[in-house]
């Protein structure tokens, strides 16, 4: 059976991967080999059009650049290219959409240079200047819609041309040429040895210190004609080698991180690939995906990275012990190509080395525990930074002239070494509480004239990305540093800390420096802030106007003033445990209560504004406590007291669920007494419900009785599945609450990270369609399957993988399943599926031309749930899906904007939480004043569109806050004035089935309508007149006099249209 689904697997992702490329591959038509041979021609043409009897090349066509790399001696008489030819992924039909470009490899002649041009970047100003010619020439040619500058993997002094062709292909639209100079030849090798000096300003003391990195710059482009044509002989060799090429690059794309300047590229790909099958690592038999496999365990696990990647020798192009050795002195990271005379990877790093290893490892994980196979996982997930890094902040270095203080090349670059002295700082401040830190600095100059110099390259902000090694760590408050007998290290401790370094006595009686961070419960994610700031300030010179954080970024929508209302659940939770023991003392009624349970969100820290103590809801009135604005509304918490082992089985139950119900009512009105009787505590009963009032918060009371349960059960025919009794719901909610419990004790972030969801989902008006646990099931799927990431350990990196898990899966036809406690076999997953196919996909059917389906058309499947019957059984129905998905799909792509680019304007994260009202039919404003929490509304809403309907007066029998004459009398007169589980949005509830309502469950100030389109083939005829009769207008006054007192204004956006 294991075996039957292996192989499955297996046939389903050849097939899947089969089918990306088809899609991604550039397929070489008629059309597109035309439009390249042709662009390819034009630029041959052009380039042999140039006389070079008399042009004379100087340092004026260039003067920054040549200035800004420090050459001397450039001036040279120009000849045309040695060769013209066509290299890279178009050579062997690689080209993976949607940015394809075609490599054009042009060979410098060597009557340009002189021998010792090696010397003072007078090859790489040389280089420039040749191509600053042809570029002026391409421009003059009609056959070019545009000619800029680019970087060759970001190296400033190595630019190349991108030449963009007029015609634009339709397979292709984005089609470029690059034209990369190639220096095959042009110096003797042994001048480029890495132990060399080629850069005389580059010294310390006068002493000439080796320039490894520039020489590599150098034989690169000498050896990268012959690596290409090799790279082209090896891939060639069978199908399959092409395939995985093109799957590699697909892979590193995804991911941002690694397929940058630093890591890999395309061309780096193609090398390792040929590595391994230098190394008979791969053959002719094994099938793409396999291969695919191979590379990547073979970039996690191979401990030939150790000692550097060296290709099989092939005549005397052996390396030798010492020259091995001088490779990993020189860089962290060695593939060397197959001459041996050049190492490939100079411009990587060790720490991002590990990162690479670390997504191949992930991706080996996908690959072995994703229920798919791990194919969307791995090929389509998008793996950016805002996505993957916990901490993203963003330097704006735009001037900062420190930056480039000691010129801005010498051996590296100087952005280089500003990205290196960034993460060295960060890695030693920062310790143990990060995994990785990611430092990258890109210098794009397509809109710029790099001629003019280099000083220009700083215009993109330097990113910075924090992946948090644990959150318990991320959260120290206190850093141990040196024990105070080692004085040398205890004093540079003090010097990299400055004045936050204190000599401190700990509780075992050491004495050691060591910085604290001191912080309320609350606020504890911002330590990691506070570090990095301090930091920054301290050891790079940069104003705080220049550092752009993102982590407390959206904190605004969870505060109440400047505190987290979060801060107040130490006080619940006595007064639950207060409440809790008085009920299980009760001994005054016929049957015991042994346990109880809080069901209301804010007992799991995951309400967005769980309640505050009021001052009137205490067993005695304390003065004190009482301020100018008390509140007239107080939210009930519901309490559950279990029947399962709480009420005693009692033969004299009565078996009607109406009886039932009635009985349940009568134990609470005498647990009501009996709390008020013994303890003196305030009780109001109501027809379903018993509200306690205890310690400045009020309990809503519930009973849960096995019984109601049972008979749910005995039902049978298809009527079992429409019972959902109240007890079932009890249960149910209860099942919810101690997963949602457990879920929290393992990933402290995810309350935080509910809670911004929720404020997402209301603040959009979908209170309606999606009910609060729901939100609570959907964010806890990216915790429990984060890959391809690592469990997200901040608020705003979670809060997008929700947005983009609403936007991203696939509703319509796949299931949810969130398994909170790692309970599901394969039973397990064949009954979810029977249940979706049962409940959803039979729905299909209906949905088929009716657009306004009912039907619920999102099934999330938990162990307490697996028919999906409990949060989704009713709604969101497939309109209101789409429109969750679009929604979501915006806010994901704002909010990667804002973390990744250079913008500061706060009314943009605000625009995360403002909906849009031109996308509903009707919206019905109300008055601010009288909304039962005013303090909950985020933004304030008006509307300058549509057409006044309405406009209603504000009620004066309701206030938000007690007014000064409502504040005497007994405190037993004063509770009775509260107002428990005041919701004015209720008037709304009676609207007519014309209306569809969406509105803000947490306190919005306005109420989205969109009319219920019926399909006309399917109504009576005396429903058709009945509905033309209907003047919109008069539909819509009717729901202001529905809210009177309430509503402010109301505006008609749309009228109602029928559709056939």
């Amino acid at each position: 059976m294991a075996a039957d689904t292996t192989t499955a697997l297996t046939d389903s992702m050849d097939y899947k991967v089969k089918e990306l490329l088809k899609e991604v591959h550039l397929d070489q038509t008629p059309a597109i080999t035309k439009l390249v041979n042709d662009t390819v021609s034009t630029i041959k043409k052009t380039i042999k059009k140039i006389s070079d009897d008399d042009l004379q090349v100087t340092a004026d066509l260039a003067p920054g650049f040549v200035r800004d790399i420090g050459a001397d001696k450039v001036e040279f008489k120009f000849k045309k290219p040695i060769s013209i030819k066509i290299g890279g992924s178009y050579s062997i039909n690689c080209v993976v959409k949607p940015d394809v470009n075609v490599d054009l490899l042009v060979r410098l002649p060597k009557e340009c240079f002189h021998e010792k041009d090696y010397l003072n970047h007078r090859y790489h100003a040389k280089r420039f200047l040749y191509l600053c010619v042809i570029k002026k020439h391409l421009e003059s040619s009609r056959s070019f819609d545009k000619v800029e500058w680019s970087i060759l993997q970001n190296e400033a002094r190595k630019p190349v041309l991108v030449v963009y062709p007029a015609m634009k292909p339709v397979e292709a639209p984005g089609l470029f040429v690059r034209i990369i100079p190639t220096a095959t030849s042009l110096f003797g090798i042994s001048k480029l040895n890495l132990k060399r000096n080629n850069v005389r300003a580059f010294n310390q003391g006068g002493v000439p210190q080796a320039t490894p990195k520039y020489n590599t710059s150098i034989l690169e482009d000498m050896l990268l004609e012959d690596n290409a044509e090799f790279v082209k002989k090896t891939l060639c060799r069978w199908k399959e080698l092409g395939e995985v090429l093109m799957l590699l690059k697909i892979w590193a794309r995804q991911r941002s991180s690694i397929y940058v300047h630093d890591c890999l590229n395309g061309y780096l790909v193609s090398i390792l690939l040929s590595y391994l099958v230098s190394l008979d690592k791969i053959n002719n038999s094994m099938k793409t995906i396999q291969i695919f496999r191979i590379a990547l365990d073979f970039i996690a696990t191979s401990k030939l990275w150790n000692r550097g990647l060296y290709f099989p020798p092939q005549g005397q192009s052996k390396v030798s012990k010492e020259g091995k050795m001088h490779y990993k002195e020189s860089f962290p990271v060695v593939i060397c190509d197959p001459s041996t005379q050049v190492n490939l990877a100079f411009r990587m790093t060790s720490a991002v080395f590990l990162e690479l290893q670390d997504e191949a490892s992930s991706t080996l994980q996908c690959l072995e525990k994703c229920i798919d196979g791990g194919f969307e996982a791995i090929f389509l997930t998008k793996i950016d930074y805002p996505a993957k890094y916990d901490y993203c902040f963003r330097l704006n270095l735009r001037g900062h002239t420190e930056v480039h203080s000691s010129g801005f090349c010498l051996d590296d670059e100087c952005w280089r070494l500003y990205e290196q002295k960034v993460h060295s700082m960060l890695y030693q401040g920062l310790g143990d509480r990060v995994k990785f830190i990611r430092v990258t600095w890109r210098n794009t100059p397509s809109q710029c004239s790099i001629e003019d110099g280099l000083s220009i390259l700083d215009r993109e902000p330097l990113l910075v990305g924090i992946s948090v090694s644990s959150l318990e760590k991320a959260f120290r408050m206190v850093d141990i540093g040196p024990n105070a007998e080692n004085k040398e290290e205890a004093l540079q401790f003090k010097k990299f800390w400055g004045e936050k370094a204190e000599l401190r006595r700990f509780k075992d009686g050491t004495i050691a420096e060591s910085t604290v961070w001191e912080s309320e419960q609350w606020s504890r994610h911002l330590i990691l802030k506070r570090i990095i700031e301090y930091l920054l300030l301290r050891h790079l010179s940069l104003s705080k106007e220049n550092i752009v954080q993102i982590v407390d970024q959206l904190d605004f929508a969870l505060l109440h003033g400047t505190k987290d209302p979060v801060s107040f659940s130490g006080n619940l939770l006595e007064a639950f445990e207060l409440l809790s023991k008085r009920l299980r003392l009760i001994d005054d009624i016929p049957l015991k209560i042994s346990s109880v349970q809080a069901l209301n969100s804010a007992f799991r820290f995951t309400s967005v504004f769980p309640p505050e103590p009021h001052p009137l809801a205490y067993e005695k009135l304390n003065v004190s406590r009482l301020h100018k604005l008390t509140p007239s509304c107080i939210q009930p918490l519901e309490v559950m007291i279990q029947a399962w082992y709480s009420l005693e089985g009692s033969g004299n139950w009565p078996m009607d669920h109406v009886a039932i119900e009635k009985t349940k009512s009568a134990f609470l009105i005498k647990i009501g007494e009996s709390l008020q009787n013994n303890w003196g505590m305030t009780c109001t009963a109501a027809e379903d419900d018993v509200d306690i009032f205890i310690s400045g918060y009020v309990f809503r009371l519930k009973i849960l009785h096995e019984r109601g349960l049972s008979l749910v059960k005995r039902e049978i025919g298809n009527q079992a599945k429409q019972i959902y009794s109240t007890d079932k719901e009890l249960f149910v909610r209860g099942q919810h609450a101690s997963m949602i419990n457990g879920l929290l004790g393992r990933f402290p972030i995810y309350g935080p990270v509910v809670r911004l969801a929720k404020r997402w989902v209301a603040s959009h008006l979908f209170s309606a369609c999606l009910v609060e646990e729901a939100v609570e099931v959907l964010v806890a799927y990216p915790f429990l399957k984060p890959l391809p990431f690592d469990v997200p350990c901040s608020r705003v990196t979670g809060f997008l993988r929700f947005l983009r898990l609403l936007a991203d899966h696939d509703w319509i036809f796949s299931a949810l399943v969130v398994d909170i406690n790692n309970d599901f076999g394969p039973d397990d997953h064949k009954e979810i599926n029977v249940s979706y196919a049962d409940n959803f996909m039979s729905n299909r059917k209906v949905y088929e031309g009716n657009t306004q389906n009912v039907s619920p058309a999102m099934f999330l499947a938990t162990a307490y749930d697996k028919a999906s019957e409990a949060w989704t059984r009713f709604s969101p129905n497939t309109m209101e899906v789409k429109r969750l998905v679009a929604y979501a799909r915006s806010s994901a792509n704002l909010l990667s904007k804002l973390i990744l680019e250079d913008q500061t304007d706060f009314y943009r994260w605000e625009c995360l939480f403002r909906t849009p009202f031109n996308n509903y039919d009707a919206v019905v404003l109300l008055h601010r004043d009288k909304l039962p929490y005013p303090h909950r509304l985020l933004f304030p809403s008006e509307l300058n569109q549509g057409r006044h309907v309405a406009r209603g007066n504000a009620s004066k029998a309701f206030h938000p806050f007690m007014l000064p004459a409502d504040m005497k009398g007994s405190l037993d007169e004063l509770k009775n004035k509260l107002m428990v589980d005041f919701d004015p949005l209720r008037c709304f509830k009676e609207l007519s089935k014309k209306l569809k309502l969406w509105y803000d469950s947490l306190g919005g100030d306005a109420v989205g309508l969109t009319w219920e389109r019926e399909s006309s083939k399917k109504r009576s005829r005396e429903d058709a007149s009945e509905n033309e009769e209907a003047d919109p207008v008069d539909v819509l006054k009717t729901v202001g006099e529905l809210g009177k007192g309430f509503v402010r204004n109301i505006y008609l956006l749309k009228a109602p249209r029928v559709t056939n």
